[in-house]
């Protein structure tokens, strides 16, 4: 919880006290400096099967990797022109706001909270939140975990959607979902709360790990941008490229290609 806040209070010295990259003297575009850079920079993660992972020659690859490179393509009209930056939950708002990355493709969903210092595209997939247990637990549900221990990792938004269902529940976090699920194997709590989707590809490669299935939200991941004028541009060429890719069935076939379909 500590973390969390400390995380949001660095965050809110970047946006508000002006302790990111030194402002230019004419007003700033995003689109037109990736325009001139030649590449449009991109924060992915590497710890969220299907979503965003290293496939076994080492390439970034996913379904927000594949959403990145049609971004990319709609900006410079051909491949090969993204660099892709691993982030992780904790730390992606810091390489957003240090203009490590022009924008974040990361499993980040939609919240109040996140809306008032970033500004969001269009939402490209609606996830859910679910528990992840151990083969053979007895914990079916939320109200299972009362009195007991769960992990969540930081940065995401289950933190606060879990002490509102379960008061007296004991939250341990960290930093990444491959530390997250060996503490639960190690038997550090008894579930993992976290968006459906992520857990899903932990129990498609562990036979030790179940999905359980009901779900406690909706989830609507969508591309993250510097809040601001600034990145007008980019913000409506990145919805183009979602809305464009929902009605030509281009995202629908991606989502049943990784297992992620859910209509």
């Amino acid at each position: 919880m500590y973390k969390k806040i400390l995380l949001l209070f660095f965050v809110l010295m970047f946006v508000f006290c002006g302790c990111s990259k030194p402002k230019k003297d004419n007003p700033v575009n995003t689109l037109d400096d990736i325009l001139k850079r030649g590449e449009v920079i991109i924060g992915v993660k590497t710890d969220t099967y299907p979503f965003g992972y290293k496939d076994k020659n080492g390439n970034f690859a996913g379904y927000d990797v594949d959403l990145a490179n049609m971004i990319g393509r709609e900006i410079f009209g051909q491949d090969g022109k993204v660099k892709f930056v691993p982030v992780t939950a904790s730390d992606r708002l810091m390489k957003l706001f240090s203009e490590d990355v022009d924008m974040i493709v990361a499993t980040m969903s939609i919240t109040p909270t996140r809306l008032q210092i970033i500004d969001f595209s269009n939402p490209y997939y609606i996830a859910g939140e679910s528990l992840l247990v151990r083969q053979g637990s007895k914990i079916k549900g939320l109200r299972d975990l009362n009195g007991k221990k769960a992990i969540i990792v930081f940065g995401t938004s289950s933190e606060a959607s879990l002490r509102a269902a379960v008061p007296n529940v004991g939250i341990i976090g960290y930093k990444t979902y491959d530390e997250a699920v060996k503490g639960l194997k190690q038997g550090k709590a008894e579930a993992i709360v976290s968006d459906d989707t992520i857990l899903l590809g932990y129990a498609l490669k562990d036979a030790s790990l179940v999905l359980l299935p009901k779900r406690y939200s909706k989830e609507p991941y969508a591309v993250a941008f510097r809040k601001g004028t600034e990145s007008d541009d980019l913000v409506r060429v990145v919805n183009k490229v979602i809305d464009e890719s929902f009605h030509n069935g281009t995202l629908r076939k991606l989502q049943k290609d990784y297992g992620i379909k859910k209509y």
